[in-house]
């Protein structure tokens, strides 16, 4: 039983996209089967890719295919066929696929994740990245950007860097890169969007904030620098010049809410999901900036308005989450919509470790710096398909994915990304199998009689 593609086949309809990049038959079959078996494998391991896909897998020497597409090797008439330009069309297809329904706001996620490589030696251009326990360690670098709307969710921004790499320039310019080709593609829903990017104290930085207000787009930041200088105003609406740790003793309460944390409330022995209230403060501050802050040329001085807001989360052992926004924050309804922001992209935090953890991204094995940067394009064009898919129940689809994923029924636990991603797997796999016992049977008329014994007389369905 092979996987055999139909005019309403979702999968094949996602990866018609990618038709443009594709100058040949076999790279076509390639690109598709890797894709196929990068979601069944759960890896980036060019072996395993080629073992979990039904053509790869019974094609002579499948890896080597895969090896030599994302390397360049073998795509003479797909010169296209790179991480570039892989992320563009998925950058492409995600605007279009935002703007299909109707929404006031779009959140934009920017991410920097490591790729940790600790026991890599010889992979090109490592460079020194934080492991989980802030150790250094070799890898690389990431900087992701997800869109996302009410009911939708896309891939805007991906790129794979290293500070060893030949024409690196520095980080902050991969950040400006990436903002300002994110609010380019983005245009087209700016005129009925509002835009705000979401990012946490990594983006904590004057510049960025500033190319995001020049691009007519708003922010909201966690906080990492508290000796920022600024002007906030006191209970009794007077202005005190400062810095951000002087500010947070004039924040007054301006409302409440309820979510969902890990969180180690009393007594509890270890952190636990659960319900829990937060108290939601507030107060005017100032920034004046210059806006050729890590530019060249003579800038001019701007002051803009802006809200402190800190979220606490009482009788737990959690940090208070201090934020910047210029959205106004004057009363319970407008906190408990930047709080819910900010919420969210925490939220968008599984997104990334879905991509890590279920596509094996920080496995990638290649020995040239663009096959890596492809091999982890590719990752994310599978996760592309994924996002797609969505998690309503109300899709038969769906329902079937997540049994198959091991989801048990409940009327308050909607399966996730990474359950309906083990019912892709397992649908897949069954795909394969068959088609590697199909080919056995075909050269060899029957099965050992030991496997003959194990199967019971099942046969692969085209033998039926």
């Amino acid at each position: 039983m092979e996987w055999h593609a139909t005019w309403d086949d979702p999968f094949t309809a996602y990866l018609r996209q990618f038709d443009s990049l594709l100058g040949d038959i076999r790279t076509r079959t390639t690109f598709t089967e890797t894709v196929k078996g990068v979601i069944a494998a759960g890896s980036l391991v060019c072996q395993r890719i080629a073992a979990c896909s039904s053509v790869l897998a019974t094609a002579h020497n499948g890896a080597q295919r895969i090896i030599r597409m994302v390397s360049g090797e073998s795509t003479k008439r797909s010169p296209n066929l790179d991480a570039a330009h892989l992320t563009a069309t998925l950058r492409t297809q995600a605007v279009a696929h935002l703007g299909s329904v109707p929404a006031d706001e779009l959140w934009l996620i920017a991410d920097g994740s490591d790729l940790r490589k600790p026991h890599a030696q010889v992979m090109p251009h490592l460079m020194r990245v934080k492991d989980l326990d802030g150790s250094l360690v070799n890898g690389y670098r990431t900087l992701n950007v997800l869109g996302m709307t009410p009911n939708r969710r896309g891939v805007l921004y991906h790129r794979l860097f290293s500070s060893k790499a030949p024409g690196f320039i520095s980080e902050p310019h991969e950040v400006q890169q990436a903002l300002q080709t994110v609010s380019q593609a983005i245009a087209p829903l700016k005129a009925r969007m509002a835009a705000t990017w979401i990012v946490d104290s990594g983006f904590d930085d004057v510049a960025v904030w500033r190319t995001m207000w020049e691009q007519d787009e708003h922010v909201v930041c966690r906080v990492k620098h508290r000796d920022r200088l600024l002007a906030f105003q006191d209970r009794a609406g007077l202005w005190h010049d400062g810095d951000i740790a002087q500010a947070r003793h004039q924040l007054r309460r301006v409302g409440t809410a309820e979510t969902l944390l890990v969180v180690q409330r009393g007594r509890q022995q270890r952190p636990k999901e659960q319900r829990v209230g937060v108290e939601l403060w507030a107060c005017p501050v100032r920034l004046h900036y210059m806006t050729n802050v890590r530019r060249p040329g003579v800038g001019a001085e701007v002051e803009k308005g802006l809200w402190l807001v800190e979220v606490r989360i009482p009788d737990t052992t959690m940090e208070p989450w201090v934020l910047v926004t210029d959205w106004p924050v004057v009363d319970e309804p407008s906190a408990v919509r930047v709080f819910q922001m900010y919420r969210q992209r925490w939220a968008v935090e599984d997104s990334f470790k879905f991509t890590k953890e279920c596509l094996g991204w920080e496995e990638v094995q290649v020995m040239d710096l663009e096959a890596v940067r492809t091999l982890v394009a590719l990752g994310w064009v599978a996760a592309g398909f994924l996002y797609e898919l969505g998690v309503t129940l109300e899709w038969a689809e769906v329902w079937v994915l997540a049994r198959l994923g091991g989801w048990v029924p409940h009327k308050d636990r909607k399966p996730g990304k990474i359950t309906l991603t083990r019912g892709l797997r397992r649908l897949m796999e069954m795909l394969t199998t068959e088609a590697i016992l199909l080919a056995y049977l075909k050269e060899h008329g029957a099965f050992p009689p030991k496997i003959a014994a194990l199967l019971g007389g099942w046969q692969p369905l085209q033998e039926l």
